[in-house]
């Protein structure tokens, strides 16, 4: 949602030097890419083990991931202008040396503050990657090469969205749970070898440096932070309910409305908000929101279902999510040869409806399913969302002037966290009503001293009895046994809803992708 007017008004020659050695240099971006969401997903799949490293109980806990994503959303609007002044090589490699420092002292921290400092730096230097990985990759390969660089991309986005379950169960079971920071700090050191191999010196623009929009950058970043945090919060603090979630909304809106009167009335505005009004950028970004909105049919529905359900742990949940994620390394490259010679809108059209028929398939989902029943619609989802990511971001692409490349990577990341968040804070809180109203509408149907339910609970006790149990342990366990049976089986209804949430989704996506025109 941002677009940089200064960038677009004047020569940027830091942000446009080609490298000297394109590939290495887009490998750099892309490992950021990969590193920024691997880092948030994982610390949240690892929240239980971080929280009982640091003596946090579950309120003050629920800050540790939401301290990193709130700093990546805070530096995603400025990360584009500093890309432009000072230039990629610059930003990206103090970015990656703080962030791999950073993640080798976190798992050190004494206590909880410490803990969210340690998160709130590697947030913020994490945050200038995605930023910039798009720009680079276009200033850097051919335009006939441009689907291969997207669907690379896409790949690592992919790939980073489906694999830290697996990988923070394989750090518990076997390494323990620093390697969830750890790990970044390992993947920072290739990174920067390919920053410093990859990516040419350039001159700093002191003429764009010197006539930056400080508070404009700082408005906006503070505002999608405000706003961020409380759809982060919301749901835990019951939303308007609470204080804390009604101030950071009220102090988010009010920066959000200062940043857009200071960019209308300055004479050198930090961003060209007529940008939203060109051609097609409106319906592409509410596609966007829809589409993260769409992933959560996989990203938070399933391992909801397999924890609250199954009891699965974190490996477990991994083993099924895979399966999104092993099939990118083949899908990315055909969707990107087919993109060579299809138009983007078809494919992007194709790759929703794909989403769409694997939600379908999902919504037969019963308190049987475990790993091999996901398979059909997990293999359906994988196809549909590199379809529509890679066929989305390529088609945003042809609206672009050259000088809008590094202000694209700020649009992503905003629209990418802050829609996001919005789609996860409403499923979340979706589910948690439809699962209150269905075990309400289930319970209705076991009345109390009903013949048929006393029979049952006389089999169920018999069958948990024991001969050195009396009479009434068994009846409590029995009582226990139908409470738990319905329970999982709310859930598992709540979870259809979601899914039914989920094609709705895409249903809109089809109707917004039927009004996009020729770029």
């Amino acid at each position: 949602m941002i677009a940089a007017g200064s960038l677009s008004g004047t020569p940027a020659p830091a942000a446009m030097v080609p490298s000297g050695r394109p590939l290495v240099g887009i490998l750099a971006v892309l490992l950021g890419a990969l590193i920024s969401t691997l880092y948030g997903r994982i610390t949240s799949f690892g929240l239980a083990d971080l929280r009982g490293a640091v003596g946090a109980g579950f309120d003050e806990g629920a800050w540790i991931p939401t301290a990193a994503t709130v700093a990546q959303m805070f530096i995603g609007p400025p990360a584009t202008w500093l890309g432009a002044v000072y230039g990629p090589r610059r930003v990206l490699l103090a970015s990656v040396s703080v962030f791999g420092l950073a993640s080798v002292l976190i798992p050190f921290s004494p206590d909880l503050p410490a803990l969210l400092l340690g998160q709130v730096v590697a947030g913020l230097v994490s945050g200038t990657f995605i930023p910039l990985t798009i720009g680079f990759v276009l200033q850097n390969l051919r335009p006939s090469w441009w689907p291969y660089g997207i669907a690379a991309f896409g790949l690592n986005l992919e790939l980073s969205l489906n694999i830290p379950a697996s990988l923070e169960g394989f750090y518990l079971d076997h390494l323990g749970w620093p390697w969830i920071f750890w790990q970044g700090a390992v993947l920072a050191v290739p990174m920067a070898a390919c920053v410093l191999l990859g990516m040419p010196r350039q001159p700093v623009n002191r003429a764009l440096r010197d006539r930056a929009d400080g508070w404009g950058m700082l408005h906006a970043g503070a505002a999608f932070s405000l706003i961020y945090a409380a759809l982060e919060q919301g749901n835990r603090l019951d939303w308007l309910h609470s204080g804390l979630i009604c101030a950071l909304l009220l102090g988010g809106a009010l920066l959000l409305v200062a940043f857009v009167a200071r960019e209308l009335g300055t004479a050198e505005p930090w961003v060209n908000l007529s940008f939203l009004l060109r051609r097609n950028i409106l319906p592409l970004l509410a596609i966007l929101v829809l589409y993260r909105f769409v992933l959560l049919a996989t990203a938070y529905l399933i391992p909801q279902y397999l924890t609250t359900v199954q009891n699965f742990r974190s490996l477990e949940v991994g083993s099924v999510l895979i399966w999104i994620a092993a099939p990118q390394f083949v899908l990315a490259p055909l969707v990107a040869l087919v993109l060579t010679r299809v138009e983007p809108r078809i494919v992007l059209a194709m790759g929703a409806a794909t989403m769409g028929v694997a939600c379908i398939m999902a919504m037969r989902i019963t308190p049987e399913w475990q790993t091999g029943e996901f398979l059909p619609s997990q293999i359906f989802q994988a196809v549909g969302q590199t379809s529509t990511l890679v066929a989305m971001i390529l088609f945003f692409v042809r609206h672009l002037r050259p000088a809008d490349a590094l202000t694209f990577g700020a649009v992503l990341q905003t629209a990418r966290l802050l829609g996001g968040e919005l789609g996860s804070a409403t499923m979340q809180t979706y589910l948690r009503l439809s699962e209150q109203v269905d075990s309400y509408l289930l319970g209705l149907h076991l009345q109390s001293g009903a013949a048929d339910i006393a029979e049952r609970l006389t089999r169920i006790a018999a069958l948990a009895g024991s001969p050195a149990s009396g009479e009434g342990d068994a009846s409590g366990r029995a009582l226990s046994i139908l409470a738990g049976a319905v329970q999982a089986q709310a859930n598992v209804l709540s979870v259809i809803d979601g899914f039914g949430a989920a094609l709705i989704a895409v249903v809109a996506m089809l109707g917004l992708i039927a009004l996009l025109r020729e770029p």
